[in-house]
């Protein structure tokens, strides 16, 4: 029987779609994510409200996302 060998193909790797993780919206001046825009845009919608404003930065999405979700209770 052969040793275990760490395979470090194996090893954790950042998501390649770490843009959908809301941890990863939350601060920046960089523009919001299409994720982020996307996630804001379903609970405007919800929420009846006016949509995301084009130029928004991740920390000002966020924010929105904050005051979306509190408004809908979730």
């Amino acid at each position: 029987m052969t040793d275990h060998i760490e395979n470090p193909k194996l090893e954790d790797h950042p998501a390649d779609n770490a843009e959908k993780d809301p941890e990863n919206w939350v601060t920046g001046d960089e523009p919001m994510t299409g994720a982020q825009k996307s996630y804001l845009t379903t609970l405007c919608e919800e929420a009846g409200v006016e949509l995301p404003e084009k130029g928004m930065t991740k920390a000002e999405a966020s924010e929105r996302i904050d005051e979306l979700k509190t408004k809908l209770g979730k």
